[in-house]
This record gives C-alpha cells, structure tokens and sequence, in this order.
C-alpha cells in the first residue's frame, strides 16, 4: 500500500513585513536581503499561533480531499516551535478538526520535520497500521529568532501547510532519510525550559544560532545526493521528475541544487519570496499553492526535499 495525497491546505499570519520593514530594526536593506536570500518579505504571528494555524491548514486539507475528518487514523505534526508540549500540537489540531478516531503525535526535525512526518506516514500506510493520515508541517519562527541578529532574523517566517494522504493498492512512493549529529553545532536553539536557565536573562543560546556557510554548503552537497539515491533506487531518471519541491530556506540554495543536478531550474518552484524560511511548514505551503493553481496533475512525479537542524536532510519521490 502507498499514501497518495488526495488533499492540502496552509495558512500564514495575516501580518507581514517587508525587507524595508526588517532595514527598521537591524542594520540591512531590501537589496542585500533580496540578493542573498531571494526573501521580499514574510509573514509574522500576532493573534495566530503555531497551533492555530496548523488547524486552518488542517481543515483545508480536509476539505480539499473530501474525506470526512473521522475517516482520519493518524495525525503527524511537524514542528519545533509549538506553543504546547502537554497535550502534544497533534491532539490539538485533533480535538479542533473532529478527527475523533486518529492518533497522533509531533515529530521535531526542524526544516527536515515535514518530510520525516510524510515518511513516517508512508511506513505507517505500508505497515497496515493506518489508511488515512493528515501530516502537517507549522511552525511561529519569529519567536525562535534573535530579533538584533541580522543574519537569522530576515530569514525566516511562520505559517503552515498541511496534506491528507489516503492508502492506495498501486502507486510510486520511495523515501530516503538521514542525519548527521557530529555536524549538529551549525544550525542550534537550547530550550528555555532546560534546567538552570536564568529567566530573567536575555540568553542568546535560546534563539536560533546558525553558521550559514557550513549549512549552505551541507544543503547544496547533500539535497542532489539524496535526489540521486532515490533515483537510482527506483530506478528512474532526472528528466521523469516533474518537480523538485525543496525546503524554501533561500534561493541560492535551491538553484545552486538544480545546477549540481544539471537541471532545469524551472522544476524548482520557490515562494521564500513571500515567506521566507518557514521550517517544517515551507513544503507543504508550496504544495498547496501548487495545487490549488492547479499546477500539479494526476501522474506526474514529485521529488520533496528537506534539509536542516540536526543536520538531518530527507527526501520522497511520489507520484501525484
């Protein structure tokens, strides 16, 4: 058995701000940001929360795929920014979308986290331990970055998408995971509920802290690796793939991927332009763009890449 996507939605806060608006409060500019990043602006929570968001995008996706919210068996959600630990973000979204008879619980990868939680859901289908799963990827970044630290705090955003997959007797489906921790120093944000943290300091180990030159190289050497491991384990080539749908972390990364692949760029949708960096949540935001303009079409092969925190980095080839 193989989880088709039969369904997506997202939602982003309705508050944005513009690379102007970011040259307010540190010291950059709308020219620098664009050029390095390919981020014009982003939206930021104010009343929306990470779980509020995701059951918007929930309700979407179960909308869009005509499934009853009952027929649901397991919810997977995504993220690393909740609000909530105790109920988990998953019994959320399920008490607010009636998916009465679904378990479900979070999974923390990071930027990675969505396509982990579509694998998990694979097996799970696989496995016959569920027929219909809604996974979801939704993060509030702009609580994790440091807001005087230019070189993380333009790049990211908050939103949330998310996809029903439902089980199927014939399909494509082929996954691929990895993580390396002795890299893990590159890409970090220590919980401030760890034990000793003085909470009426300001501790910058509590907001993300980055080596942008040591992810950047990670992501444009190991997202053509994982692309041609699965390739070559269904045994298929570059020019079947339709679209390569990557983590939306900055537009260099992404075209600097399709080079090394020797592919055509224009397989590689992008929106970091209006979100920017959503983590967990960018995936499935641009899926459902897609979908909803009707860019995707029954049949056609789709590579899902992501990368980041852990380092982890995973991919799906699925067929639409």
């Amino acid at each position: 058995m193989v989880g088709r996507i039969c369904g997506t939605g997202s939602c982003v806060p309705q508050r944005t701000m513009d690379n102007n608006d970011m040259a307010r409060i540190v010291d950059t500019s709308d020219e620098w940001i664009r050029e390095r990043t390919g981020v014009v602006r982003r939206h930021i929570i104010e009343e929306e929360t990470t779980v509020s968001m995701a059951v918007q995008a929930a309700e979407r996706a179960i909308e869009n795929s005509g499934i009853p919210a009952e027929e649901i068996d397991l919810i997977l959600f995504a993220t690393s920014s909740s609000e909530v630990i105790m109920p988990c973000a998953a019994c959320e979204v399920q008490r607010a979308v009636g998916a009465v008879n679904a378990a479900g619980f979070d999974l923390n990868a990071a930027c990675t986290g969505f396509v982990f939680a579509f694998n998990t859901a694979q097996a799970y289908i696989a496995a016959g331990m569920c027929r219909t799963a809604l996974v979801i990827g939704a993060e509030s970044m702009s609580n994790m970055v440091d807001w005087t630290d230019r070189s993380t705090c333009v790049l990211f955003g908050d939103g949330a998408g998310a996809v029903v997959i439902r089980a199927e007797e014939n399909g494509l489906c082929r996954t691929a995971a990895h993580s390396d921790g002795k890299k893990g120093k590159a890409l970090t944000c220590l919980s401030r509920h760890r034990k000793g943290w003085d909470k009426t300091q300001d501790d910058k180990e509590s907001y993300i802290q980055m080596d942008g030159q040591d992810v950047f190289k990670f992501a444009v050497r190991k997202v053509p690796e994982i692309i041609e491991e699965l390739l070559e384990a269904e045994g298929i080539g570059l020019e079947e793939i339709d679209h390569f749908i990557l983590h939306q972390a900055n537009r260099r990364i992404v075209e600097a991927a399709a080079k090394r692949l020797k592919a055509d760029i224009s397989k590689f949708p992008m929106d970091m332009d209006e979100y920017g960096n959503t983590s967990a949540a960018s995936i499935p935001i641009l899926l459902d763009e897609m979908n909803r303009k009707g860019l995707l079409q029954r049949g056609q092969k789709i590579i899902m890449a992501g990368f980041g925190a852990g380092l982890s980095w995973g991919a799906s080839l699925i067929e639409w």
